[in-house]
């Protein structure tokens, strides 16, 4: 007895409890276990209101596995840390972590997985940067995925997450996406989520519940007999079928339900009747009632702890929860085990700690507490915790519960250092959610500058309009020069985001000035010459004013970004285009990896893809990209893939072409291309139109994009691929509406060189469709003539082929010879395929049949090579028509192979191996190990060493 009431009366202690009317679920989950043993993912998601039962089978899953040869790692959401990054993933991990030497955790955090460091610790790792919170999040993401990975090398895993909907947002990401890359990896992920409640992301669970590999379990209502089996465990001794129907009635078979209603008859000392029921309430209280009953009955003592567990969270330090209770530790100690004799509350790590058996029972108190009262003991609760060394995300969570600002010194200092390690782990709203609780109440700014400076970084990238409110507020007190660097590049870059791009070039050229440091305001001068790219009526104001002086040595990383920029914007004006090549080249061999910036570097790799040298600008955009990679820049790693694939695209690697555009759009998410969305799905249209994918290329051209995407140069190359697009699709007119307003965009944004776009070449195909000879005719040449002016060999072949549309007979046919000598040695390839294509179908009007053969032969095989499934097409036509037999398609051999799995063939074919490639490529092993497999089949190989000749070594590893 204790103070008059049972002990036991209220037990719900789930080590005490029956699974009851649960056999088929448990079933299901330890078939899954076994085939997670034996190699197969899985993913189990248990859903079902509160009181089901989800937590009890998870525990008895967890109790039945075997404890040699595999690994379970648990964890549970919950309330008061769902705001705090990696919190679950923490709570799965750190256990473990607990336990590694150092050369183990070395291995398990070795290649793509060494930033999962920063959720499971939050320490860097050596060579880590602070990177923007999108790149964070998903580098994160990565890494925990590699990570899992590799501890599932080691031995098979079980994942067990329960209250799933209260996790919090990064951890939810975490498991989704490991939830679409199980497949194959000796893993079972069990979840369980309450339905009817508010999940921190339903959108998040309801992808993993999606997953084909997910098996959705709903365990239901209790029956007759398990009510039967649950009355016999509360009273001792059966009842009879009748009150077991009344029960079923009264609770809905609900088993949390069923035990409460038990509970309140014993506590009330009434028999298991139906008699007995008319006193209970029909409105489903009963459990309510019960927990305050309990309560109620206990000394004041009890109550006050319960209250402060309840505040404080399961699993808190008694001391902290004794101070918080008002009460020595003694009496803390005492009341905590009259909780716990009357079933509410259960030890963890044997008395150390405590926690509520039931999430609802805690619900229960807090829904009793006012306001005011809980906002003032969650407030104490940080101090507290602070006092006693907690982890200052653990205080700031408290703080975060109240309403009213915490400008405390010791708060702020809280706060400030919370977000910073929010930041770190690649939550950026929560930063901002901490620093906002920093500010007076009365919006003042506050006394300390520097939480002004911190909140409006943290604010870049997730209000960008607030941003540039604070930076602008902070800006007149910074004078340290690498720090007002910083806050006017990010007040720069909020401003474009939120659409005022001449606002963010005058900033800079007002402002860079007062940054007492040369090379810093080179950068900053440099950025303003790329902001002003972003907006059509600063780019001209720039154009106009600016002198692009471009031929600076190129000594300081400041000086080599000012070049960078400069050569970037000169390279679209085909008078330029070789001066900005040569000074691309100069910033490129004077870099310093880890010094200049990757997005200049990026700019200077682009203007010598303008400047007609698609070879040179892949060979720099592979080096950024590995440096991105590297550090886990994804953002900018996703847009150098995707100029890149318009490189690869005119080098006529179509596969690679391809490869890249789907690498730039799956790591990178289209939220986050924001504007410039448009650049990756321009050039896959163009690569799939040509192997022959018109579905595929619609598909693409169908996607939604920001309406601020009209405003960009990007948005004109979309137009362009679009325009090709209908004309494939025999629609002239509508493609010429679409290629033509690309043109006039051009023009508008200086984008004059033929080498910049294709759309004058489609345009031409366009009037030529139409009928209209003259306007064709007219773009060829103004085409050439650009062309020649700017040493575009590559854009002249283009110009000459379109020219040569407009012509007959001999004339004809010196246009073409004089394409193919322009791109003889010239590295694109695709536009050689079509010159040659082109002059041997000339060749036979003219009735050279035999030469055109060869010279048809000769595209022919080039398409075949590269894939160009439409130009092959028109080739065969045009063998056919000179009595040639045409080439045979199969259904194996090179051409056979998917973009996907030619790339994955020739990382193989140079001798990376599965998990180096499923790295680089950012997808799973199994999705290697599939694509292999098809090659293998289509080439017939044995193995990779039967790659070797199909893929030149050579060229594969470059």
């Amino acid at each position: 007895m204790t103070d008059g009431i049972p002990t036991d009366a209220f037990e719900c202690r789930r080590d005490t409890l029956a699974l009851v009317n649960r056999e088929e679920e448990m079933s299901s989950l330890s078939a899954l276990a076994q085939d997670a043993r034996a190699g197969s993912g899985g993913i189990a998601l248990l859903e079902g209101v509160v009181g089901i039962g989800k937590s009890l089978l998870l525990e008895r899953l967890v109790a039945a596995l075997p404890t040699e040869g595999l690994q379970v790692l648990e964890a549970r959401g919950g309330v008061l840390e769902r705001d705090f990054p990696f919190g679950v993933v923490r709570q799965l991990f750190e256990p473990l972590l607990a336990t590694l030497d150092g050369p183990r955790l070395a291995r398990l955090l070795a290649g793509s997985a060494r930033t999962a460091a920063q959720a499971l610790s939050g320490q860097r790792q050596p060579g880590d940067v602070m990177l923007p919170g999108e790149d964070m999040s998903y580098a994160v993401l990565h890494g925990l995925y590699w990570f899992t990975c590799n501890l599932a090398a080691e031995a098979p895993l079980v994942i067990v997450v329960d209250d799933a909907h209260s996790a919090d947002m990064a951890s939810l990401r975490f498991l989704t996406h490991l939830a679409r890359r199980i497949e194959g990896l000796p893993i079972l992920l069990v979840l369980s989520r309450r339905t009817g409640d508010t999940s921190t992301d339903a959108a998040l669970l309801g992808d993993i519940a999606g997953q084909p590999l997910c098996r959705v379990l709903r365990p239901g209502p209790l029956t007759g007999d398990g009510i039967g089996r649950m009355v016999e465990t509360v009273f001792g001794h059966t009842a009879d079928e009748e009150f077991h129907e009344a029960c079923l009635a009264l609770t809905g078979g609900n088993p949390l339900l069923v035990h409460s209603l038990l509970t309140v008859l014993r506590l009330d000392g009434r028999p298991p009747v139906v008699d007995a029921l008319q006193y209970i309430p029909g409105d489903g209280t009963f459990f309510h009632d019960a927990v305050r009953a309990v309560l109620q009955s206990q000394p004041a003592s009890a109550s006050a702890a319960a209250r402060a567990l309840a505040v404080m969270g399961d699993d808190a330090l008694p001391e902290v929860c004794a101070r918080l209770a008002g009460l020595d530790v003694a009496t803390h100690s005492a009341a905590m085990w009259a909780l716990r004799s009357n079933g509410l509350v259960s030890e963890v790590d044997d008395g150390r700690r405590w926690s509520f058996n039931h999430g609802l029972i805690r619900e229960v108190i807090v829904a009793d507490l006012s306001p005011e009262w809980l906002a003032e003991a969650h407030h104490r609760a940080a101090r507290l915790l602070l006092d006693a060394g907690a982890r200052a995300e653990q205080v700031a969570g408290h703080l975060l519960m109240t309403s009213l600002p915490a400008t405390e010194d010791w708060a702020v200092t809280v706060l400030r250092e919370a977000a910073r390690e929010a930041s770190f782990r690649g939550a950026p709203a929560l930063a901002v959610d901490l620093l906002r609780h920093c500010l007076p109440a009365d919006g003042r700014p506050p006394e300390d500058t520097a939480v002004l400076v911190e909140l409006g970084l943290a604010e870049a990238g997730v209000d960008p309009q607030a941003s540039v409110r604070h930076l602008q507020a902070a800006l007149e007190h910074v004078r340290e020069p690498s720090l007002r660097f910083r806050l006017l590049s990010s007040l720069a870059s909020g401003l474009i985001r939120s659409g005022q791009s001449l606002q963010a070039v005058r900033l800079l050229a007002e402002q860079a000035p007062t940054v007492r440091d040369a090379d810093l305001r080179r950068l900053l001068e440099g950025q303003r010459l790329m902001a002003s790219a972003e907006d059509l009526n600063s780019f001209a104001v720039t154009l106009r004013e600016y002198p692009f002086d471009i031929s600076r040595p190129g000594t300081t990383p400041g000086e080599r970004a000012l070049i960078a920029a400069g050569a970037g914007l000169c390279s679209v004006r085909a008078d330029r285009a070789q001066e900005s090549a040569a000074a691309a080249r100069r910033v490129l061999e004077s870099s310093v990896p880890g010094v200049d910036s990757p997005f200049f570097l990026t700019t200077a790799a682009t203007a010598l893809l303008y400047a007609g040298l698609p070879d040179e600008a892949d060979a720099a955009y592979q080096r950024v990209i590995d440096d991105t990679r590297a550090s886990q820049r994804l953002l900018l790693y996703g847009l150098c893939q995707a100029l890149r694939a318009e490189a690869r695209y005119r080098l006529g690697a179509l596969s690679e072409s391809l490869a890249a555009t789907r690498s730039a759009l799956n790591v990178v998410p289209p939220r986050h291309w924001g504007r410039t969305l448009a650049l990756p799905v321009a050039t896959q249209i163009h690569a799939l139109i040509d192997t022959g994918d018109l579905a595929g290329a619609d598909a693409a051209a169908a996607q939604a994009f920001p309406s601020t995407s009209l405003d960009t140069w990007q948005w004109n190359e979309f137009l362009c691929a679009r325009g090709r697009l209908r004309l494939a699709r025999q629609e002239p007119k509508a493609a010429l509406a679409d290629l033509l307003e690309s043109g006039r965009r051009q023009h508008e944004w200086t984008r004059t060189s033929p080498a910049v776009s294709s759309w004058w070449a489609w345009a031409g195909r366009a009037h030529l469709a139409l009928g209209a000879l003259a306007p064709a005719r007219e773009l060829a040449e103004e085409a050439v003539d650009r062309a020649r002016q700017g040493k575009l060999t590559d854009a002249l072949g283009a110009g000459l082929r379109l020219l040569a549309t407009t012509e007959s007979g001999p004339r004809k046919l010196g246009m073409l010879e004089e394409a193919l000598s322009a791109l003889d040695g010239s590295p694109a390839r695709l536009e050689l395929a079509h010159a040659l294509v082109d002059y041997g179908a000339a060749l036979h009007a003219c009735g050279h049949t035999e030469a055109a053969r060869e010279t048809l032969r000769q595209g022919l095989d080039l398409a075949y090579t590269l894939g160009a499934a439409r130009l092959r097409a028109r080739a065969n036509d045009a063998l056919l028509a000179t009595g040639a037999r045409p080439r045979r398609v199969t259904s194996s051999g090179m051409e056979s192979l998917t973009p996907s799995e030619a790339q994955v063939a020739r990382m193989a074919a140079v001798g990376e191996t599965n998990r180096e490639i499923a790295e680089e490529l950012f997808v799973t092993q199994r999705t290697v190990e599939q694509h292999l497999t098809a090659v293998y089949r289509k080439l017939a190989v044995s193995g990779r060493r039967g790659l070797g000749s199909f893929f030149d070594p050579e060229r594969a590893a470059k």
